[in-house]
């Protein structure tokens, strides 16, 4: 008699283990995927996080799990109260405003150094990204958009050749990307930001750095009242 063949091994939340960087700690493992889940609205803001239901669903022992969550909670995405529990943020009106103004002094500094040292071709590639995005966006696929906001926001910090930059960019990056999903994404508000990334890739092609400041100002402050008033509206609707 044949031995009995085993049952497939459960899906694992970390994604097959030859997709998996094997180089990768376990609480970075974990820290990714929730991050991930919490910036695209799948751990809803305000919803309680419990420890042993991630234990079970990781197969791991708490320890991995909390400091998965400490960095979560350094990256101000999730909140423990004392005698109440682990939470995913509510953001507020001054979260976004706090995170936009220090949004604001990096790019505008990184976007004056870059101005002068971009390559033309990236830049053309990013022009013609914003383009398609706005047309994808145009028939209700929003994903390209952020794939391109992303990648010009960061591109141009990268090439800044600034290393301090980059490390105060990447620190709030997680709450920008989670802002992105929040808010400032309808119909009307990626048209403003569409024309706001053409006018700093226009002014950065034509090595005008002070446009390029200019714009690249001007887009955060009006991502900050977008996003402030897209919040309000969610929360009133909730």
């Amino acid at each position: 008699m044949n031995p009995p063949t085993p049952p497939p091994p459960t899906a694992s939340p970390l994604g097959p283990p030859e997709q998996r960087v094997v180089v990768e700690k376990l609480p970075d493992q974990i820290y990714r995927v929730l991050r991930h889940r919490i910036v695209h609205g799948r751990m809803k803001a305000g919803s309680r996080i419990a420890v042993n239901d991630l234990t079970e669903e990781f197969g791991t022992s708490k320890t991995p799990v909390r400091e998965a969550l400490n960095r979560l909670e350094y990256d101000q995405l999730i909140v423990t109260r004392p005698r109440s529990g682990t939470f995913v943020v509510q953001p507020t009106a001054d979260d976004v405003v706090e995170v936009c103004q220090l949004r604001k002094g990096i790019e505008w500094v990184a976007t004056g150094l870059s101005a002068r040292t971009m390559p033309e071709a990236l830049l053309r590639e990013l022009r013609e990204e914003i383009v398609a995005a706005k047309r994808h966006a145009d028939e209700g696929d929003y994903e390209p958009f952020f794939t391109s906001d992303y990648r010009l926001h960061n591109l141009i910090v990268t090439h800044a050749g600034n290393t301090r930059l980059v490390r105060a960019r990447s620190s709030v990056e997680p709450f920008v990307q989670w802002l992105r999903v929040l808010g400032a994404t309808g119909p009307h508000r990626i048209a403003g930001s569409t024309r706001r990334h053409l006018e700093i890739v226009d002014a950065m092609l034509d090595r005008d750095a002070e446009a390029a400041m200019a714009a690249a100002a001007l887009h955060v402050d009006e991502v900050q009242r977008w996003t402030v008033e897209d919040l309000a509206g969610a929360l009133a609707g909730d």
